[in-house]
């Protein structure tokens, strides 16, 4: 081993300055701490920022696909297309309900679903497509709107790489309906928290009453000056609201965005640069139509046919150097509990290739141009000690 970095370089790092401390502080300060006028603040500016009609928070993006499906109704015996290439929390969610996630292939260099794909899949029993925007790139919108129309099906964007991102001219968020995520790696962070948008009125209603307790009011509602204490259950509902602590953390954040996402997309320039001529690591690539990239992560591949361990393997070589890596994702119908459902390897061979071979590198706005380099360094080093 040649490289040596003395300090480890993770994956990821909130992005947190001063303004931030000062505005949850501040928030701490002033009695209130739970949902209050900072979250209606925090949605409001989330509205305006996506150009959405509606915005509800919550307090993960998990909870918020949860409950919008709760919401459509969506349960026993319906089918729900989306990839596998994904967060394992969409396919639970629909499992939990009792509906069938039929997964379909994705493009092996875009990582995202195709309509041709997404078409084949449709059954009479098909209620809703769940398309994911990958890493930072939006999907193919346009087709999968003419799908879900022609078949009278919910289409539901997974929007927790797409903060920033934009399709066409068209901000991801501002038609239809989709689900946002803050969690700690996200392009701007609540801590833990998510948000839904749509243009649905009924459903962004339907989703907050199940997000308290299937209450009309929320505490804001019931123990401010203006406020009544009296409540009413609705429907059976969770607890899953955003707290004024988390929002004020958004509200600073959302502020910053689109200097954060210029910072990811010069990194990613760097790196593009940096790793040019490395034969064993490949690359996606974008999607051939217009769109602007938020640079959620940095994706590679490791050409298996050029070196002698596994990804998992390389990755533990680049760990010994001092970075850190992250796989998004392992395909979800390869994991333990699918396996025994039913699903399972040989079922999506695009899916498959590329669960086997990617990884993301560190990608966060308080890098600097050494630390892409010493990254560059690493996986040279690591390629020139395993490479066939």
């Amino acid at each position: 081993m040649t490289f040596a970095r003395t300090e480890f370089l993770p994956f990821s790092r909130p992005a947190i300055d001063q303004d931030d401390i000062d505005g949850v502080v501040e928030v701490l300060k002033s009695g209130w701490i739970t949902t209050g006028p900072r979250t209606a603040e925090f949605e409001e500016a989330f509205r305006s920022y996506t150009g959405s009609l509606h915005a509800c928070s919550l307090n993960s993006g998990t909870a918020g696909m949860h409950l919008v499906l709760m919401a459509l109704g969506i349960g026993e015996g319906d089918e729900v297309i989306t990839p596998s290439m994904t967060w394992g929390s969409t396919i639970n969610m629909l499992t939990l309900l009792g509906a069938k996630p039929v997964f379909v292939d994705i493009d092996r260099y875009t990582l995202m679903v195709t309509p041709e794909s997404v078409e084949k899949a449709v059954t009479e029993k098909t209620r809703a497509i769940i398309p994911v925007h990958y890493a930072g790139a939006p999907v193919d919108l346009e087709p999968l709107r003419g799908i879900a129309s022609r078949h009278d099906l919910v289409l539901l964007e997974d929007a927790a790489h797409a903060l920033g991102t934009k399709y066409g001219d068209e901000q991801i968020g501002s038609r239809g309906t989709a689900v946002f995520s803050f969690h700690a790696i996200k392009n701007i962070t609540t801590g833990e928290g998510g948000m839904v948008v749509s243009d649905d009125e009924g459903l962004i209603e339907k989703v907050r009453i199940l997000k308290f307790h299937g209450l009309a009011k929320d505490a804001w509602q019931r123990y401010s000056k203006r406020g009544s204490p009296q409540v009413e259950i609705i429907t059976p509902g969770y607890k899953c609201n955003m707290t004024d602590i988390q929002a004020s953390l958004g509200l600073t954040q959302l502020a910053k965005i689109e200097k954060m996402n210029e910072k990811r997309a010069e990194l990613a320039a760097l790196y593009d640069r940096h790793l040019s001529g490395i034969e064993e690591i490949l690359h996606p690539r974008a999607p051939d139509y217009p769109h602007v990239h938020s640079h959620h992560l940095y994706i590679v591949f490791l050409d298996l046919d050029r070196v002698t361990v596994s990804r998992d393997g390389f990755l533990a070589e680049l760990k010994k150097r001092n970075i850190g890596t992250g796989i998004h994702f392992r395909a979800v119908h390869t994991q333990e509990y699918y396996r025994t459902v039913g699903y399972g390897p040989g079922l999506l061979p695009e899916t498959e290739w590329v669960s086997d071979r990617l990884f993301s590198l560190p990608l966060f706005p308080g890098m600097i141009e050494k630390d892409v380099c010493d990254v560059a360094g690493a996986i040279r080093d690591a390629v020139a000690a395993v490479k066939k």
